[in-house]
């Protein structure tokens, strides 16, 4: 159960004025279609938290317990250093032919690739036993938190403190992943 509470509350920080978020935003806008945009955010956060989870459970058991302890910990402190990094807009794939579901889920995939919270799920994923409750958890979090932007559009992101969100919560997992690479040294 911490693998799945972990994924998804790390995930969902993550996305918060993340690129996808961005992205979401000027589709939702320009198909206003907000079911396949939905539904294409759907499979995309479940297609990439699949990807992190079968990655994290095939190289966990080729680790010790410290090494997934100290693979997690540079998951958490990518996504802190993520989180506190200055967002550029992403292409918004004007060019694509491709409709709002299958532009959404495309996009949204191959934006993900390597993305801090992919790489928490991976990392989630390698250190437990029950690498599927990671990358439930993440597609949950990466989901509750695109979803409202293609409902509420524009007014999500003025609404919220974007910004104050994403330094705290980058602080915070900069703390976390310190402690976690310590804990994984023995150093702490």
């Amino acid at each position: 159960m911490d693998a799945l509470l972990t994924a998804l509350l790390g995930c969902l920080l993550g996305e918060i004025g993340d690129k996808s978020q961005l992205l979401v935003l000027a589709l939702a806008a320009r198909y206003d279609r907000n079911g396949a945009v939905i539904a294409g955010i759907v499979v995309a956060a479940i297609a990439n938290a699949a990807v992190s989870a079968t990655a994290g459970a095939w190289i966990g058991p080729m680790l010790g317990a410290d090494a997934r302890l100290l693979f997690l910990a540079l998951a958490t402190l990518f996504l802190g250093v993520g989180l506190l990094w200055r967002v550029s807009p992403p292409d918004t794939l004007d060019g694509w032919p491709t409709g709002p579901f299958l532009t959404t889920a495309l996009g949204l995939f191959i934006l993900g690739f390597g993305d801090g919270p992919q790489f928490l799920i991976l990392g989630i994923a390698t250190r437990t036993a029950e690498p599927w409750l990671a990358g439930i958890g993440g597609a949950i979090g990466v989901i509750v938190a695109l979803v409202p932007v293609v409902l509420l559009r524009a007014q999500l992101l003025t609404m919220a403190p974007v910004r104050a969100i994403r330094m705290t919560g980058g602080g915070l997992l900069l703390l976390i992943g310190a402690g976690l690479a310590l804990a994984a040294t023995g150093l702490l």
